[in-house]
């Protein structure tokens, strides 16, 4: 997942919440580091969202596939 996917994934998914929750809420299984922390820190965007679902209790259907843009025809 690129970081881009990340923040596409994060609207899709949190709407305007999404920032706030990237840039507060810390995540226990980052070390106690919020998002915007943990990626600074050379965490892959995709354990960031992975830690974010969880702590969100994003369901299992709405995790996998978001943050991808649609095929350009």
């Amino acid at each position: 997942m690129r970081r881009s996917e990340l923040d596409l994934a994060v609207e899709e998914e949190f709407g305007a919440l999404g920032a706030v929750l990237m840039h507060d809420l810390t995540l226990g299984s980052l070390g106690g580091r919020t998002g915007a922390e943990a990626l600074d820190a050379g965490v892959s965007a995709r354990d960031v969202w992975r830690a974010l679902c969880d702590a969100k209790d994003v369901p299992a259907d709405r995790r996998h596939g978001r943050g991808l843009r649609e095929p350009q025809r």
